[in-house]
């Protein structure tokens, strides 16, 4: 029997073990340690902001910039609904109301005008937003321009979730470093991993700080265990800081491998459309480079002879190939349906055209002959 193809395995280097027998050696396995720091410095340096929290997970550095913030029971955020639910459960954690802002075709991320749309109506409604989150899906940067720019009109500040998107950038400035606090994710899909992780940036040094302090129970520097505020068990260890150190030295030849990948897709489904077919791509806007963390395919049945993505999907999963549908909308998750979306349906259209290739960075070319052959059935 064949061996499964992941959707996104992780892929290790020479360095992770090296960094890992380290902190064995030294006997530092306990929250912090040399490679946190180390992990830190590096992620800032990367991303062009001047500082970093390294934590246990993406959703983990959300919930702290939310109470940082000070969003709390009744407030409202306003979120991209097409996402992963990582991005919006934070927000019912600290009590608030979450308000859905529909994507837009050319991203498929928030959109401007409906973001616009909602701070306004909600505005009239008293109710002004206590944070914005918007989302880098797939790796693709959101309108980080528009969106900022409509934030600092109201005033609003913003948690910029780049948790799939490390290594992306607009203009040359990568993702993670436009919003006031910005958010990755080092889980076991992502394009680097440290197992299970995250991080939180931000150049405003009193809200990395406060991170830290928070994330390690809100410990008082005394003798004995001493807190005046709730903390969380939120920091990362020193072991998995050192995969994490490992990781980093790989990113940009990761980030070659799944840009590879998104042109072996496309040039394989542009010989198939060249047959009739209408399979379509997120393209990268001008300015905008996209770490391709997963390679996305539109299907439309109505332009493609009846096959859609679950037809597609379905061959894959008979050969123990994974692929996975898009996200489905937040604002159609039965536990978000009573809370307020803005938007024309672009991101439900999306859920139910769209699916998620094998985007993994180690796929092997015996691996590649597998996925091909399926496509080739399925479109024969």
């Amino acid at each position: 029997m064949p061996s499964k193809i992941y959707l996104s395995s992780p892929h290790l280097g020479d360095k992770e073990l090296e960094y890992v027998h380290e902190a064995f050696r030294s006997n530092w396995v306990a929250p912090l340690g040399p490679n946190v720091d180390g992990f830190e410095h590096d992620l800032a340096e990367y991303t062009g902001v001047r500082y970093a929290a390294a934590l246990s997970s993406g959703t983990a550095a959300i919930h702290l910039a939310l109470v940082m913030l000070g969003v709390g029971r009744g407030d409202v955020v306003i979120c991209q609904s097409f996402t992963f639910s990582g991005t919006a459960n934070p927000i019912a954690y600290v009590g608030a109301h979450p308000v859905f802002i529909d994507s837009e075709s050319e991203t498929w991320n928030m959109c401007p005008d409906h973001l616009q749309e909602a701070i306004t109506d909600l505005e009239k409604k008293g109710n002004r937003p206590k944070a914005i989150i918007p989302v880098h899906l797939y790796g693709m940067p959101a309108k980080m321009d528009r969106i900022l720019e409509i934030a600092r009109q109201f005033e609003i500040p913003v948690i910029e979730d780049a948790a799939e998107a490390l290594g992306s950038s607009i203009q040359g400035r990568k993702c993670g470093s436009f919003g006031d606090i910005g958010i990755l994710s080092f889980n076991g899909n992502k394009i680097i991993t440290t197992s299970g992780g995250g991080a939180l940036l931000s150049d405003n040094k009193d809200f990395v700080v406060k991170a830290r302090f928070l994330a390690t129970q809100a410990r008082e520097p005394a003798p004995h265990y001493e807190h005046k505020e709730i903390g969380y068990n939120y920091r990362m260890s020193n072991v998995v800081a050192g995969i994490g150190r490992g990781q980093m030295q790989v990113l940009e030849d990761r980030i070659w491998q799944r840009r590879k990948n998104f042109e072996r897709y496309k040039e394989i489904f542009s010989e198939i459309n060249n047959r009739g077919y209408c399979i379509k791509w997120l393209d990268e806007p001008e300015g905008f480079f996209s770490n391709r963390w997963l390679t996305t395919v539109i299907l439309d049945p109505m332009k493609n002879n009846g096959i859609n993505r679950e037809k597609l999907r379905l061959a894959f999963e008979s050969e123990m190939i994974e692929s996975r549908p898009l996200w489905k909308p937040m604002h159609l998750q039965p536990v978000f349906a009573k809370e307020l979306y803005y938007g024309e349906k672009i991101s439900e259209q999306l859920f139910v055209q769209g699916l998620c290739l094998p985007s993994g960075s180690n796929l092997s070319n015996d691996d590649w002959k597998r996925i091909e052959d399926v496509i080739s059935k399925v479109f024969a």
